[in-house]
């Protein structure tokens, strides 16, 4: 003897079932003929006169008052229902072209500039946000106004399940579908399934934007040989000359590419004018005019503009991860996550005095990508 009304008697237990094991407390009357996820025999329990005859015939009450009552099954009003599913697959509609529309979206709205990239992630995070709420409220909709509404109660069971449970689960499977009114109602289930194939199809779409793949792209930039360095920002080329005095640092771009986010992503630059003294042989002289010196300014790490520079230490810092390069000797790697010195740029003049770029860079610029192997040890090997 236990203190859980819930145990089975030793006497008690039933073929198929085990010892200790709580009956299940369903308590639901069998709708429409037995037609529903309740099964055949619920709801068999004795009411009024015939509940209290049984238990003057000494028979066991099992439902207590500790026990919960389970409702009828209500279906919902025939009319309620047609209003349901029309407005189910009004929103189901509403899904197909909303998920229509991110596709158009993605072929129309191209991006190249910030205001066109904006531009699309407005079209697709609007179209994909309206094609899935409205399948989730058609959903919603469904569940609430076509399917009936009952209440189930069941106590805890083990684990293992026996062929006897599993049939039972099939049969409740194919209640539930018939419950759900996917065969009868044919519109819904047609405008469900039109609303669901194109969500399906949205990854493959952008699958599109794993490729092409880059190939050599990454390993070289605009820059190269006659292209005059332009000032970021104001767009006027600089004269050797004017930039004359030790210290000074400007934020260079490649002339004719001033609006090309995708080249200024890579051939951005930093130029500092330095004392010739204070150049260390870290630096290629040969690629410097008059102690200025041209660096790549996409950090080595992850890409930021690195482009704090400290002029007691000539300390170039990239304020994203704190990665720390020294400008006066090659742009080494003092501090930080960074792996790879700052890029040098060969740069010199031209007949009307104005840097220009001798050519490319030697290695890629910016962080490690799969391809880039070591870059350095070839550019080596090719001096």
């Amino acid at each position: 003897m236990t203190d859980n009304p819930n145990e089975i008697e030793p006497g008690g237990i039933e073929p198929g079932e085990s010892p200790r094991v709580p009956r299940r407390v369903i308590g639901t009357p069998p709708p429409r003929g037995g037609d529903s996820l309740l099964g055949p025999d619920a709801g068999a329990r004795p009411q009024g006169n015939g509940h209290a005859a049984a238990l003057a015939h000494g028979e066991h009450d099992e439902h207590t008052a500790d026990e919960p009552v389970v409702g009828e099954v209500k279906y919902p009003d025939p009319a309620d229902a047609r209003k349901g599913e029309r407005r189910a697959s009004l929103l189901f509609l509403l899904t197909f072209v909303a998920a229509v529309g991110f596709v158009a979206s993605y072929v129309i709205f191209q991006v190249g500039s910030v205001e066109k990239t904006a531009t699309s992630n407005l079209a697709l995070g609007g179209s994909l946000a309206v094609a899935l709420l409205s399948l989730a409220a058609g959903l919603v909709v469904w569940a609430r106004q076509i399917m009936p509404k009952y209440t189930l109660v069941q106590q805890r069971h083990p684990m293992a399940s026996g062929s006897a449970t599993r049939e039972e689960v099939a049969k409740t499977f194919l209640e539930g579908a018939n419950e759900s009114g996917l065969l009868r109602h044919k519109m819904l289930r047609r405008t469900l399934l039109l609303a669901s194939a194109p969500l399906g199809l949205l990854p493959l779409v952008l699958l599109k934007d794993l490729g092409p793949l880059p190939g050599t792209s990454l390993r070289h930039t605009v820059w190269k040989k006659g292209l005059r360095l332009m000032v970021e920002g104001t767009r006027q080329p600089i004269r050797a000359a004017d930039f004359n005095s030790p210290g000074g640092i400007l934020s260079v771009v490649p002339e004719g590419h001033e609006d090309d986010l995708n080249a200024l992503a890579k051939a951005t630059l930093i130029l500092i004018k330095f004392r010739p003294e204070d150049l260390k042989p870290g630096v290629n002289l040969n690629w410097t005019h008059d102690s200025i010196v041209a660096y790549s300014k996409i950090c080595t790490h992850v890409g930021c503009p690195a482009a704090l520079y400290e002029q007691t230490t000539h300390h170039i810092l990239c304020p994203c991860h704190q990665s720390t390069f020294d400008a006066a000797d090659g742009a080494k790697v003092i501090f930080g996550p960074a792996a790879r010195p700052l890029p040098q740029l060969p740069i010199g003049v031209d007949n009307e005095g104005y840097l220009i770029a001798q050519s490319d860079f030697n290695v890629p610029v910016g962080p490690s990508f799969w391809e880039r192997g070591d870059a350095e040890a070839e550019a080596r090997g090719q001096a």
